[in-house]
This record gives structure tokens, C-alpha cells and sequence, in this order.
């Protein structure tokens, strides 16, 4: 069996770096490893929409900002086909079919679905919930399976999400006595600080609508007042107070992104993170120091990709041609799969004669 990997993103925004190292840094590895035989990265257009349905504009008008931003992270446009969800004409009617096997209840019990109604303030009864919104799930299913695909990298938080297309695809399989969706599987980050970044100010989550979050397009200005506006030990009153280091937001992200290489580029009193931790643990170190550490660090990661922004940025009517093509073979894997799906479920009436003779025959 081919190894496929499938991935993606909402557009309704750029990317940050808690992208960049939940799941985006493992794209571009997945991707130059030769682990994989296939892999697809889906700008889900179509389940922003879910709660963006009054202002499209926000997602058209972050398509290709999330495009630039995969590409100039690392991704090849001639190694990985990026498509857009809404123009692969399969997916809605695999998400119906699936819809069948799956009760409300158990949508609305998704540890994700659950987080994100109270995240975006929908009624606690939830009366005011979408029914897109609910689907969530389901369609992300239907992406997943219509292009075969077992690897998914993704950060923890979607865990819930890849158990549940596993429940379908155990339930769809079962059901229909076939073998044609393939089971997947998530692929994690393997840094484990990586799963799940917190915000700029502490917060567990980094969010573009939080406004706590370092995107890949930021300045070097920008980074530079974020991470100086960093939230540390708040009883770090003293550059000689012992510090903690736990709930410390600079060094988590030290923890995510700093290598032994940056500490001798930039901080060479100390040979690694575990050394700086005992010594702000002992106290003498002020939190400005550790700070303008990991701003170092930060442009050491952004600045490359800051960099190759700048020149796709000249060159937007090649990159929608390789979109174009990768919407054209997005269709193709995805039609079919949906070829089998339907046949599984014996309503493959006119792909070929074996109905209208069966009811011929019946009638005659």
C-alpha cells in the first residue's frame, strides 16, 4: 500500500509559528524524507466557512497568504500538490454519505467540536451551532479518505479529529463489507512542545483572532516587540531573583525552537538550554537576556522564509498555474475514490450495465 500523507489549513489568515512547528516543519520534512509516496496539502476554503459564512471575503482574500506562506516555509510546488478544498467537486457527496454513520451526539461530544463552540461563544445548549460547524469532522473525514491518504501530520489538538475519521472508516468499511477507505493515521511532531505552542501572552492556545501569535510574515520589528512583550515569571522582579522556568512562555518557546548550534552562535556563555534553565533557575540572568536570546533564534528560522516570501510574492501567476494543476489531480484521485465508495454501497447505477440489465431482467 502507498504511503499518502494529507494535511492542510483554514485560509482565514497567515500562518504563524505555531504552525510552523505543530505541523508545517513536519510537512516539509515528510515531504524532502522520501517517507511518503504522495503528499497532499488542502487549503480548506470550504470549512472555513463554517463559521465565516458572513464574510467570504476573509477567506478569498487568504488563499494565496496561506499558499506563500507554505511555500516559502520550505514546501515545492514540483514535490507536493497543494490544492483548494471547495474546487474538488467528490468531497461533498463522500461528507453526505459518510454523514450517515455518524450520530449528532457524538459530534457534539468531539473533545475538538466542544472546544471550539466554547471558543467561539456559540450557545452552551447548542441551539446556535451551525450545522456545518457540527459536520466539521465528517467533512474532514471525507478529505482525509478521498485521497487514500495514511499519514496525517497535525498537531495534537486534532487528535480528535483523526479518531473520529477512524470511527467512520471502521464503521463505513464494516457496513459495506469492503476494504476500499484506507485507515489513517496521525503523525505528530516529534518535539513534544511542538504539539501545541501557546500564545504569545501566555494563553494556551496562539490565535490569528487573539492577536498572540508570531506569524511567518512577520517583520523583524515585529518579532522583535512580540517577543520582547513576552509574559515570563512574573515574580522575576530582579535580574538576581530565581527564576521559573516552567510557565515561562520565552523558554517553551526555547524549548520548541533553540538548538545547541543557536547557543553558540548567539549565547556561547552556555552550551545548551539545559544549562540556561539551571542558571535562570539559580538567578543572575535577566529576562531581556533570554528574551533577545530567542529573538535570535527567531530570525535565525523566519528570515529565510521572510526571505523567499518576497520572491514568490513576484511570481503569483505561476503559483496559481501549479494550484490549478493540483486542483486537476485532487479530482482525479478524489473521483475515484468516490467510484468506490458508491460501488460499495451498490449505487453505482450507470457505471456500467450490470443495474439496467438486473431490472430488465426483473421486469421481463
Amino acid at each position: 500500500m502507498a504511503n499518502i500523507a494529507l494535511t492542510g489549513d483554514r485560509p482565514t489568515g497567515r500562518l504563524h509559528i505555531g504552525h510552523y512547528a505543530g505541523s508545517l516543519k513536519e510537512r516539509v520534512a515528510i515531504q524532502n524524507s522520501g517517507a511518503v509516496d504522495e503528499l497532499f496539502i488542502m487549503i480548506a476554503d470550504t470549512q472555513a466557512l463554517t463559521d465565516n459564512a458572513g464574510n467570504p471575503q476573509k477567506v478569498r482574500d487568504n488563499i494565496i497568504e496561506v499558499i506563500l506562506d507554505y511555500i516559502s516555509a520550505g514546501i515545492d510546488l514540483d514535490k507536493t500538490t497543494i490544492f483548494i478544498q471547495s474546487e474538488v467537486r467528490a468531497l461533498p457527496e463522500i461528507t453526505t454519505y459518510y454523514m450517515n454513520l455518524v450520530t449528532l451526539p457524538r459530534l457534539l461530544r468531539n473533545p475538538t467540536v466542544k472546544a471550539e463552540i466554547a471558543y467561539r461563544g456559540f450557545d452552551s445548549d447548542t441551539k446556535g451551532v451551525p450545522v456545518g460547524f457540527a459536520n466539521y469532522p465528517i467533512s474532514q473525514a471525507a478529505d482525509i479518505t478521498a485521497f487514500n491518504a495514511n499519514r496525517i501530520p497535525v498537531g495534537d489538538d486534532q487528535l480528535p479529529m483523526i479518531e473520529q475519521t477512524r470511527e467512520i472508516v471502521r464503521a463505513f468499511n464494516n457496513q459495506y463489507n469492503t476494504d476500499c477507505l484506507v485507515m489513517p493515521d496521525a503523525v505528530l511532531p516529534k518535539n513534544n512542545v511542538c504539539k501545541r505552542l501557546p500564545g504569545i501572552d501566555g494563553s494556551l492556545k496562539m490565535s490569528k483572532s487573539l492577536g498572540n501569535a508570531i506569524y511567518l510574515a512577520d517583520t523583524s520589528e515585529e518579532v522583535k516587540k512580540k517577543i520582547f512583550s513576552m509574559y515570563t515569571d512574573p515574580n522575576h522582579i530582579r535580574v538576581e531573583d530565581p527564576g521559573k522556568v516552567e510557565g515561562n512562555v520565552v523558554f517553551t518557546y526555547l524549548d520548541a525552537f533553540s538548538t545547541d548550534e543557536h547557543f553558540k552562535r548567539f549565547y556561547p556563555e552556555f552550551n545548551n538550554l539545559d544549562e540556561l534553565k539551571k542558571a535562570y533557575e539559580h538567578g543572575g540572568i535577566g529576562d531581556m537576556k533570554i528574551k533577545t536570546f530567542l529573538y535570535n533564534v527567531m530570525e535565525d528560522i523566519l528570515t529565510p522564509i521572510r526571505e523567499r516570501r518576497k520572491e514568490y510574492e513576484k511570481k503569483i501567476e505561476l503559483i496559481f498555474d501549479y494550484i490549478k494543476k493540483g486542483n486537476e489531480k485532487a479530482n482525479k484521485v478524489a473521483d475515484e475514490t468516490l467510484g468506490k465508495i458508491r460501488k460499495a454501497m451498490g449505487i453505482d447505477y450507470f457505471t456500467d450495465d450490470t443495474f439496467v440489465k438486473e431490472q430488465i431482467e426483473k421486469y421481463n
